[in-house]
C-alpha cells in the first residue's frame, strides 16, 4: 500500500487490556501506587547524591543516572495508561504514539548501556582497587554519562524514520497499553521486512553485546574476589557487586524474552503485556530498594537527611 493511496490515520486506539471495571480500577490504584513509589525511590536517591558528599563516587554518579532514567522511564508509558485504565476512550495521538514508541526505546537502550557502564565501574573497584580512583576520574565518569546518552538517543533514528514512512490506514487498533514495535508493525501496511530486520539486529547488538560485556566484567571480578584470602574480604567484595548483579538479572530476563526473536509481529501480545507491566512498572520499583537496602552508606545520609543520628 502506497501512502498517496490511502488517508493515513490521525490516531490509534491502545487495546491494553480487557475493559472490566471493578478490575481496571483495582489496576489503577495499584499501578499508580508503584508509580509514585518508582518517582519518590529514584528521586530521592538522585537528591542524597547531589547533596551528600560522600556519596559523591563514581558509583553512585552512574547510579544517579540509572534513577534519572527510570523516572523517564516509566513516565513515557505510566500515566497514559492509567488513564486508559478509568477511561473507555483509550485513544493516542499518530505522532504523539510515534514519540511514546521513540522515547520508550531510547530509555530501554540507554539502560542497558548504563548497566553495562556500571559493570566496569565494579570490575575496576574489585580488579584494580589501588588504581581505581585514577582510573575512573570525573573526567572518565562524565563522557561515559554523555556517551551512554548519545547513544541511546541516536540508537533507533534509522528505524523510527522507517516507521513514520509507513502506511497506516487499514486499522488503528494497537494490541497493547502503549506504542510497541511489534503492534504497530502488524497494522503497518507496505513491507515491514526491513524494520524487523533492523530491529532485531539492534537487539542482538545492544542486548546481547551489553549482556557480553557485563558477562566478561563478572569473570574476571569473580575470579579475582575468589583470590581474596579472608572470607570476610570476599564477602564484602561480592556485597558491592550483589545488587548490581539483580538488577542484570531481571533486566536481562524479561527484555531477552520480549525482543531478542526474529519476528515480534507473530509474538503473542496478551503474554508480552504481562512481561512488559513488569518491565516498566515494578522493575524501576525495585531498583531503588535493591540498591540501597544493604547499602550502608545511604542508609547514614538517609537518616542524616531526615535529622536522624546515624550509625556507623
Amino acid at each position: 500500500m502506497n501512502l498517496s493511496n490511502c488517508t493515513r490515520v490521525t490516531q490509534f486506539i491502545l487495546l491494553g487490556f480487557p475493559h472490566t471495571w471493578g478490575i481496571n480500577f483495582v489496576f489503577f490504584v495499584i499501578i499508580l501506587l508503584l508509580y509514585v513509589l518508582s518517582i519518590v525511590g529514584n528521586g530521592l536517591i538522585i537528591v542524597l547524591l547531589m547533596t551528600d558528599r560522600h556519596l559523591q563516587k563514581p558509583m553512585y554518579f552512574f547510579l544517579s543516572n540509572l534513577s534519572f532514567l527510570e523516572i523517564w522511564y516509566t513516565t513515557a508509558v505510566v500515566p497514559k495508561m492509567l488513564a486508559n485504565l478509568l477511561s473507555r476512550k483509550t485513544t493516542i495521538c499518530f505522532y504523539c504514539c510515534m514519540a511514546q514508541l521513540y522515547f520508550h526505546f531510547v530509555f530501554g537502550v540507554t539502560e542497558f548501556y548504563i548497566i553495562t557502564v556500571m559493570s566496569f565501574d565494579r570490575y575496576v573497584a574489585i580488579c584494580q582497587p589501588l588504581r581505581y580512583m585514577t582510573i575512573m576520574t570525573p573526567r572518565l565518569c562524565l563522557q561515559l554519562s554523555f556517551a551512554v546518552w548519545f547513544g541511546g538517543f541516536c540508537s533507533i533514528l534509522l528505524q523510527i524514520a522507517l516507521v513514520l514512512s509507513l502506511p497506516f490506514c487499514s486499522s488503528n487498533l494497537v494490541n497493547h497499553f502503549y506504542c510497541d514495535i511489534g503492534p504497530m508493525l502488524k497494522i503497518a501496511g507496505g513491507d515491514t521486512n526491513l524494520i524487523e530486520i533492523l530491529g532485531f539486529l539492534m537487539a542482538v547488538a545492544v542486548i546481547l553485546g551489553s549482556l557480553l560485556l557485563t558477562v566478561i566484567s563478572y569473570i574476571f571480578i569473580i575470579s579475582a574476589i575468589l583470590h581474596i584470602p579472608s572470607a570476610s574480604g570476599q564477602r564484602k567484595a561480592f556485597s558491592t557487586c550483589a545488587s548490581h548483579l539483580t538488577v542484570v538479572s531481571i533486566l536481562y530476563g524479561a527484555v531477552l524474552f520480549m525482543y531478542l526473536r526474529p519476528s515480534v509481529m507473530n509474538s503473542s501480545f496478551s503474554l508480552n503485556k504481562v512481561v512488559s507491566v513488569v518491565n516498566t512498572v515494578i522493575t524501576p520499583v525495585l531498583n531503588p530498594f535493591i540498591y540501597t537496602i544493604r547499602n550502608n552508606e545511604f542508609k547514614v545520609s538517609l537518616q542524616k537527611a531526615l535529622g536522624g543520628k546515624a550509625r556507623h
